[in-house]
């Protein structure tokens, strides 16, 4: 993989012995949008104009919104039209997607590459919405709880199973869509008042469900379906074209990773197909990470097992111990990592929110805001993980409210405390970690540092009253003055003859504590602009 993972390894009684390879900054990605981001189709501009700031502090990638045609200018694109527009023809309403035109997709790809930010694509492969036309074909009900059982017999339905792409028209790929290269819908025109049923696709072309448990997830009998038109990967024509446009798109746009959006509910062998076919035409270092929203660690290893361990995930279990913690009074906070990826494969990607867990969402998780700070430096600070940053707690949600149903700037948010923590993880979060795990309501750990990024960080946080960690911070800073680059406390540690000292943080806080003279110290009076919609907005 492209970026720099960091693998646990037993932290030391003391500073390790100096390593002569040099260390690469720590990697953070940024999920650049959320669920209500305001679609007036500027958000490529705002990101470009954002891009110096976050390199600044230590964003090194953005994973960007599905960026394909969807059905409408206002749509976020996982209800996904045609893949081979990004935003360059006159479809489904307009030529610019809600993101912008592809013109200022390749515009913001650019400035990223000026500043070392690359963009990773959100990848909806899993079905397609908006068809251009209705197709007569055979099918059966199935039952929404097991889809492998049917609840009607057999007969033909009117489905929206036909796409065109006439705006496209035979630009970039050849392939219209019919119903032989789906496997399941959710609507017949012929009986509009059962919307929402699903119907099992049949016929001599038609495979019917992928198979589960080896191709696709075994919740609800089989985790084939999920939504509109659920296009069918053991056709051969959709196979080709799909694994085409995969071609197309790192041709086309500078991408350094991909995120598969659904990945439980499509060919799990074809997935494999695209990721061989990435690293054998365009290289290995690709950053390839799923999303398999299950709050289950077996499955989720099950999952990596069978893509070879060239993938990686989200670790939603750990979001959810977040919530648990967040919502309960004096939760033991040493059990934090307790049954989560992070704790089993320590290269996934970890978060504390993200657009499906935020309010209004299904999958919305009411974490507390008092423990958002808390998180992050949970997912920012230490050894294990790939740390991705959600843009609405970096710059504020737009989430509608009664009397404001379609907001154009936040109306909660920011956590302006997370530039600071993406500063101390860029500066001084490197080297062996040594965990002071020893308090149910308090923990702390120590990063040592490296031969070449010698500066150090102690960690310390508590989810009740003011608490404390005595740590060893090494003889050779004794005397030192320590302070909290957070700002949240004011007083200052001087490390004791023998290396140890003792760091504090506030009730229901974390403060993260550095040598005065550590390098670097004055990026931390930098001012970050949260305000990303002042930016102009799209002509």
């Amino acid at each position: 993989m492209g970026d720099n993972f960091q693998t646990p390894s037993p932290a030391p009684a003391q500073a390790p012995k100096p390593q002569q390879k040099p260390t690469p900054q720590n990697a953070t990605l940024l999920q650049a949008f959320e669920w209500y981001t305001p679609p007036d189709h500027a958000h490529f501009l705002r990101l470009s104009s954002q891009i110096p700031q976050l390199s600044q502090h230590g964003i090194s990638s953005l994973w960007i919104p599905p960026s394909c045609r969807a059905t409408s200018p206002q749509s976020n694109g996982y209800d996904i039209y045609d893949l081979y527009d990004l935003g360059e023809f006159d479809q489904k309403g307009s030529v610019a997607t809600k993101w912008g035109t592809k013109a200022q997709l390749l515009e913001l790809a650019q400035k990223g590459k000026e500043y070392g930010v690359g963009l990773y694509w959100d990848a909806v492969l899993n079905h397609r919405f908006g068809a251009d036309h209705r197709e007569r074909c055979k099918a059966a009900e199935v039952d929404a709880n097991d889809r492998r059982v049917r609840v009607s017999g057999e007969y033909e339905i009117d489905a929206w199973v036909g796409f065109d792409f006439p705006g496209r028209g035979d630009q970039q790929s050849k392939l219209k869509y019919h119903w032989y290269h789906f496997s399941g819908v959710n609507f017949n025109a012929d009986d509009p008042g059962k919307a929402g049923t699903i119907y099992q696709i049949l016929g001599d072309q038609s495979q019917g469900w992928a198979k589960t448990p080896e191709d696709v997830d075994g919740e609800k009998g089989n985790y084939d379906y999920l939504m509109g038109c659920d296009v069918d990967y053991s056709h051969p024509e959709v196979v080709d074209d799909v694994l085409n446009w995969g071609r197309w798109l790192a041709k086309e746009v500078p991408i350094k990773g991909i995120r598969f959006d659904a990945v439980k509910h499509f060919s799990e062998s074809f997935l494999k197909k695209f990721v061989k076919m990435l690293d054998g035409e365009f290289g290995e270092g690709w950053f390839l990470v799923g999303e398999f929203w299950k709050d289950s660690l077996q499955s989720m290893t099950d999952y990596l097992g069978r893509m070879d361990h060239k993938f990686s995930l989200f670790d939603a279990p750990l979001v959810y111990n977040f919530d648990e913690i967040s919502t309960s009074v004096s939760a033991d906070l040493r059990r934090v990592f307790d049954d989560t990826l992070v704790q089993k494969a320590p290269i996934c990607a970890t978060l504390v929110q993200n657009h499906d867990t935020q309010p209004l969402q299904a999958l919305h998780v009411p974490i507390t805001p008092w423990f958002l700070p808390l998180g992050y430096a949970l997912i920012l600070l230490r050894e294990a993980g790939y740390p991705c940053v959600f843009y609405g707690d970096l710059y504020g949600l737009c989430t509608p409210t009664p009397d404001n149903p379609s907001p154009i700037r936040p109306t909660s948010g920011p956590v302006t405390i997370i530039p600071k923590i993406l500063l101390a993880r860029k500066l001084y979060a490197y080297g062996p970690q040594t965990d002071y795990f020893d308090y149910p309501t308090c923990i702390g750990w120590f990063r040592h540092g490296t031969w070449d990024r010698k500066d150090k960080c102690a960690v310390v946080m508590s989810n009740a009253a003011e608490g404390w960690k005595r740590m060893f911070v090494g003889v050779e800073c004794a005397g030192q003055r320590w302070t909290d680059v957070l700002g949240w406390r004011e007083e200052v540690v001087t490390i004791g003859k023998d290396g140890w000292a003792e760091f504090r943080c506030g009730g229901c806080s974390v403060s993260v504590w550095v040598w005065e003279g550590a390098k670097d110290r004055d990026e931390f009076e930098t001012q970050f602009d949260f305000d990303i919609y002042a930016t102009s907005t799209a002509e």
